[in-house]
């Protein structure tokens, strides 16, 4: 930020001013993740998991306001262009995306199913191309003297920022409407369960996940022939190794039938 005041640089303010966002960010996704540890209690039985989640919405929004922020003032550096110190810019711009580079690096290796670590590695990665933008608008401006170069680069980093957002805010509302989880199809699912021997239908299905990576799963499975409570609990248990293994749901709760429910009106493999 002193950078991008002492060199007359819209592009260093917009980067600075995202980095101090992250910051923010990357604090809340650390205590997220330290709350999404925390045991389940009698009050909320299924756990903290969804803090992530929450957090990751937050994240987006702060996203969306930086990148309007910077639109709003690239717009006027493009209809009043201010000279700035080229070269500072261009070795402060090198030393940013040197650290975003080795930060996302970092982040990355952890990232993997994670939607609140995700959204810390988006803001990094949206700050390391930031600085790639602020190093070809220095570069520009120093060697061709355009100075236009520095509020164009401003817009290309709020661009950047405002898809990060809308993923990030699109993928953690998926997980708090309770939608089918990335990666599965509630059909190939139930039809993998129909195709069991001795599995006559399933209904009331439902897939959802507890937090950002966790899928879960619920269904009335109807079972053929007469069962013991015992010879139903092992084909129940069956249902759920399958599941385990060929989709990876962990949390499957399977309620086994001798019969349809009444308000089931397609009981044969019911959609």
């Amino acid at each position: 930020m002193v950078g991008g005041l002492a060199f007359g640089s819209l592009a260093l303010l917009a980067d600075a001013a995202h980095m101090v966002a992250d910051v923010v960010a990357l604090t809340m996704a650390y205590a997220a993740l330290l709350i999404a540890r925390r045991p389940a209690t009698e009050r909320h039985t299924f756990g903290f998991a969804r803090t992530e989640v929450l957090v990751a919405q937050a994240n987006g929004m702060l996203l969306i306001g930086g990148a309007l922020v910077i639109v709003f003032e690239a717009i006027g550096r493009l209809r009043e262009p201010t000279t700035m110190d080229a070269a500072g810019v261009l070795i402060i711009g090198g030393l940013g995306l040197v650290v975003n580079v080795v930060s996302a690096a970092f982040v990355a290796r952890h990232a993997h199913g994670s939607l609140n670590l995700r959204g810390a590695l988006l803001h990094l990665l949206a700050d390391a191309l930031g600085s790639v933008a602020v190093i070809v608008a220095a570069a520009g401006t120093w060697a061709f003297g355009f100075d236009r170069l520095d509020p164009i680069a401003s817009l290309f980093i709020a661009v950047l920022v405002l898809v990060a957002a809308w993923h990030l805010i699109r993928d953690a509302t998926r997980v708090l409407l309770e939608a089918v989880p990335a990666g599965l199809d509630a059909t190939a699912v139930r039809d993998a369960l129909v195709e069991v021997d001795g599995v006559e239908a399933v209904h009331h299905l439902h897939l959802w996940t507890t937090g950002s990576e966790h899928a879960a799963l619920s269904a009335h499975v109807v079972l053929e022939g007469t069962l013991t409570l015992h010879d139903a609990q092992i084909r129940a248990d069956g249902l759920k190794r399958l599941l385990a293994t060929r989709f990876g749901i962990e949390h499957a709760t399977i309620e086994v039938e001798c019969h349809a429910c009444a308000d089931d009106e397609t009981p044969h493999g019911a959609r």
